[in-house]
């Protein structure tokens, strides 16, 4: 079966090596991870057979990837769930379910980037937010602006007002802070 511009077809050769068909080139298995991340559409055919064998191959990418990362994204616990499903009756509504948990998980994870963003652009210390990006933890972008808001709240005056106010602040940067390292 030809691919069309918007789904390249990919040949599994007898020696596991992969021919992308649309850049006329082999490929990995890292190049089809990149291709999914990247939200290009594929199918992998074997290329002898014609078979369509594209659930194999993502699903050895996963299987790389778990290996690999250091950081499984599958719990164990949930791999012993998915298994407990083959041959149960409930195996032809497992794969449909899955998929739209899929969906909603992507839709809020962009919900809540979209969120983030807005948070952090219409908030008024956005120009501090990037000022060193060395930093890994967020919140350590933060500290010398804090420091610096203490001192000020110490000089000015309404000590207790903007101390309260700066303990808000401090607050809200930590939970900021639990929400990036929770996702």
């Amino acid at each position: 079966m030809p691919g069309s511009e918007s789904n390249t077809v990919i040949k599994k050769y007898a020696n596991r090596r992969l021919y992308n068909t649309g850049t006329s080139s082999y490929v990995t298995l890292d190049d089809l991870a990149t291709m999914v991340k990247k939200g290009e559409d594929f199918t992998v055919r074997d290329a002898k057979t014609g078979d369509d064998i594209t659930h194999m191959v993502l699903t050895q990418i996963i299987f790389d990837q778990e290996c690999r990362s250091g950081q499984a994204l599958l719990p164990v616990s949930f791999l012993r769930e998915l298994i407990s499903y083959y041959g149960d009756q409930m195996q032809a509504m497992l794969p449909g379910f899955l998929d739209h948990a899929m969906k909603a998980f992507s839709e809020q994870q962009q919900h809540m980037r979209d969120q983030m963003d807005r948070a952090l652009y219409e908030n008024p210390l956005k120009r501090h937010l990037y000022q060193n990006d060395s930093d890994e933890r967020p919140i350590g972008r933060y500290q010398p602006l804090v420091a610096s808001a203490r001192h000020e709240t110490e000089d000015n005056g309404d000590t207790a007002e903007k101390s309260h106010a700066l303990d808000d602040l401090k607050k809200q940067l930590q939970v900021l802070q639990e929400r990036l390292e929770n996702m």
